[in-house]
């Protein structure tokens, strides 16, 4: 039985997700698997995880054909283990936590974690899967400093110290801390998790502790590894899909490295999910993913060239794949972009020019750069209205979402931004009607961008124009994305536009990261960020007070061991983010076309999303199916 201390097994059948022991199932096998397989009640665990899809509004499918999809480029192939989204554990549609490759997990004050596996899971080339497998990764490779000369991740640290691991039984392992640690069941649920599992029976032979001298020298010369960590590392390569023998948990995998233009990912034997009628899951044999120039991926797609089909694809192309429907009969599906806005105004709150900082800082200059905004226009004229003008914060299919967060400070009011600015004392200006900065400069804002979107430089057009009107002068510089982070690093950056933040459909139980300086890949505040990462030896510890007490919540949050601590820690975050207007977010909700190509059990209407949502990995990939498999 599934078992999740703290949740309710309500909520554990709400999911969709339930586990029934393989001889209470009347498993039927897969056709066209070779004969040589055991049969599939040796295949799956004595306690599969069984879906059910009529509970959550789906059909059974059947076995068969190849689904194809693009890419823009050969290292994309690792998305399989993206969408594919076998998880310890996972979030569901209704981002709850649930087990996956696990079978149960049990949570106790916080801090003790007990990971249980599927007694008779098995890896992707037969061998069993258990506690081996997790003892393996965090005494062989994530303790070895050879391997991992930076120590455990932040994830796996509470208060600067690791875990006490036990192995408590061939198919279970606990985890315990001195402190809460609410990062931990997260991090193993995200896009690109840290597998805290590996292949021990396969990577033990490239490992100094239990390999061959001999054939590890060997190995080593034939991959130009100087010795046997850097031969392990390479071998060991969960996330990227570049090894094809290692052995894997995921729907699909690689299983020759034949061609850089064309991959096929096939069918998982031992795969751990079945559906109720007894089929084991996926349904699709393979996924050929087949590398196209990115510019042309949108043609090629309205061509039926893709099955399904949404990286590379943006809004601009939901016209031409409307007009492509009829003769190639496929849908296009407008799925919600999960990111807070579609594009952001980052102003640098720690610039290095003092005149800069001290105005950028006033948080009276970023509500009338706010207010003298009209987002309803860009909305219409970029996005024909089907986004939502508004902040860069989280979204309304968030559980933390407030009318309030989308719209305060952000509506058009020229009147009230220009009384604001005379306010500062930015009341002269100059022949052209711009204002003058407190050092007899013009109040001229130069706004870079990455040159990868030109929809951010268009919308930058439109701002330009209205801001002009409250006395500020906008010059768009395009760039590079190196070259900002490297002007953000050295403090030139005075303000950038980019994509809004990445989460915008977090639950209390997720990380407040977007929402605090602890990142120096943020261009709001890279010194601040950098300072945290570094542990403060690198740049500046902040000294704004509204980062400052940013930084206190999420502190508090790492400390945190319940729901309702972490939801008044995410409410307070948010609330500071609301009134301060620390980025000046444009439009939300912006349509990601989705292309579905005779492909069964896809969402016409859902989230897209990287963390969390994995693109298609929350809607279960493995349970997609072909309508049409003579085609394919």
């Amino acid at each position: 039985m599934m078992f999740w201390k703290g949740l309710s097994a309500a909520t554990l059948v709400v999911s969709g997700l339930a586990a029934y022991p393989a001889c209470a199932l009347d498993l039927k096998e897969t056709p066209g698997l070779d004969a040589s397989l055991p049969p599939v009640s040796e295949r799956v665990p004595s306690e599969p995880l069984v879906v059910d899809l009529s509970g959550r509004g789906r059909t059974i499918g059947s076995h068969g054909g190849n689904l194809d999809t693009l890419i823009g480029r050969a290292k994309d192939v690792r998305l399989i283990n993206v969408w594919g989204y076998a998880r310890l554990v996972g979030y569901n549609e209704k981002l709850e936590l649930v087990p996956d490759i696990l079978e149960s997990v049990e949570v106790e004050e916080g801090r003790i974690f007990t990971l249980n596996t599927r007694e008779g899971h098995k890896w992707s080339d037969g061998a069993p899967f258990g506690a081996e497998d997790l003892r393996y990764y965090f005494e062989d490779v994530a303790l070895n400093e050879e391997l991992n000369p930076s120590g455990l991740p932040p994830f796996l640290t509470v208060d600067g110290k690791g875990p006490k691991f036990e192995v408590l039984s061939e198919t279970a392992v606990r985890y315990s801390w001195e402190g809460p640690n609410p990062l931990f069941l997260g991090e193993l649920a995200k896009s690109r998790p840290p597998f805290i599992y590996r292949p021990a029976h396969y990577l033990k032979q490239f490992h100094e502790k239990y390999g061959d001298p001999a054939f590890i020298e060997t190995a080593a010369a034939e991959v130009k590894a100087r010795s046997w960590a850097p031969l392990h590392n390479k071998k060991d390569d969960m996330y990227d899909a570049q090894n094809p023998d290692l052995p894997s948990l995921q729907p699909w995998v690689r299983k020759s490295n034949n061609s850089d233009q064309r991959f096929v990912l096939e069918r998982n034997p031992f795969y751990h999910r079945v559906d109720s009628s007894g089929q084991q899951l996926p349904y699709i044999d393979n996924v050929i993913m087949t590398v196209a120039d990115k510019k042309l991926i949108g043609a090629k797609t309205q061509a039926g060239e893709s099955d399904l089909q949404a990286r590379n694809l943006s809004f601009s192309d939901i016209t031409v794949l409307k007009q492509g429907e009829a003769s190639q009969g496929y849908t296009t599906a407008l799925w919600a972009n999960a990111k807070g806005s579609e594009i952001a105004i980052l102003p640098n709150l720690t610039v290095k020019d003092p005149d800069w900082r001290e105005l950028l800082r006033d948080k009276r200059f970023r509500h009338a750069l706010s207010l003298g905004i009209d987002r309803v226009m860009i909305n219409r004229t970029l996005f024909f209205g089907l986004g939502k003008a508004g902040n860069d914060t989280v979204l309304s299919a968030s559980p933390l979402y407030k009318a309030e967060y989308l719209t305060k400070w952000a509506t058009y009011d020229p009147d009230k931004a220009n009384a604001l600015l005379d306010e500062i004392g930015l009341t002269e200006r100059n022949g052209e009607g711009i204002r003058l900065m407190a050092n007899g400069k013009p109040l001229e804002i130069i706004i870079e961008t990455s040159g990868e979107a030109s929809v951010q430089e268009d919308a930058l057009e439109l701002v330009g124009e209205t801001w002009k009107e409250i006395g500020v002068k906008l010059y768009v510089k395009p760039s590079q994305r190196d070259i900002l982070r490297e002007r953000s690093i050295t403090g030139e950056l005075v303000m950038s536009v980019w994509w809004g933040i990445e989460n915008g459909i977090p639950t209390s139980e997720m990380p407040p990261s977007d929402f605090a300086p602890v990142s120096g890949e943020v261009l709001s505040w890279h010194s601040w960020g950098d300072y945290h990462e570094t542990g403060g030896e690198g740049g500046e510890k902040p000294d704004w007070a509204p980062a400052e007490r940013l930084m206190e919540l999420y502190n508090a949050w790492l400390r945190s061991s319940s729901s309702e601590e972490r939801s008044k820690i995410w409410t307070e975050m948010l609330d500071i983010t609301a009134e301060e207007t620390v980025r000046i977010g444009l439009v939300s909700e912006v349509p990601q076309p989705v292309v579905i190509n005779g492909v069964k059990n896809v969402p016409l209407t859902a989230i897209y999303g990287w963390d969390p949502g994995s693109h298609f990995g929350i809607y279960r990939m493995d349970e997609f199916y072909l309508e049409d498999k003579a085609r394919r």
